[in-house]
């Protein structure tokens, strides 16, 4: 049975709940784990009570689940902290060996990388890492953002150039003579 017929299903019966929250449990942690690592059990949590409560004013056509996933860890970030960064400021522990070099990489990446999401308007930066780091479509995150989906497109697009444009600038600068290369 397809997500829709479980979402309709569920409000006579609250067990098919259960097969959406098993099909769909891995990807909104993972949503939440890289927005707000310590507290992606507990708003995982949260997400479901919310789902659950309002399943049946949910239009299923829509991608309403990551949309539920924003708004808690909006209330979240409100909470704990006055300005939400929606992207991890720590780089989590190395892995072994075998994935060391990697790690390197991405470590000496990241500076740049979180200033250039740090650089672009919240919607399009929700928007790219939902598209990017969820993959959702571009549709589907105009939806969970609460924008038309033309708009959606546009600030997407916007986005992408915006952090082309950045992280370009920042490789082709040459940090010994203080040049562009």
């Amino acid at each position: 049975m397809d997500d829709d017929s479980l979402l309709l299903r569920s409000v006579q019966d609250p067990g098919a709940f259960a097969t959406l929250v098993g099909r769909h449990q891995a990807a909104v942690h993972g949503y939440l784990v890289r927005r707000a690592p310590p507290a992606a059990p507990d708003l995982l949590g949260e997400v479901w009570v919310r789902a659950f409560a309002a399943r049946s004013t949910f239009d299923p056509a829509r991608g309403w689940l990551f949309g539920v996933a924003r708004h808690v860890l909006l209330a979240h970030w409100r909470a704990v902290r006055p300005a939400p960064a929606p992207f991890p400021t720590e780089l989590a522990a190395p892995d072994e060996w075998p994935a060391v070099d990697e790690r390197l990489t991405a470590a000496a990446a990241a500076p740049r990388l979180r200033a250039a999401l740090a650089a672009l308007a919240p919607v399009e930066r929700e928007l790219l890492l939902l598209v990017t780091w969820e993959q959702l479509t571009p549709q589907e995150a105009a939806t969970a953002v609460g924008i038309p989906r033309g708009t959606a497109r546009s600030r997407l697009h916007r986005a992408r150039l915006a952090m082309r444009d950045h992280l370009t600038d920042v490789t082709t600068h040459d940090d010994r003579t203080g040049e562009r290369a």
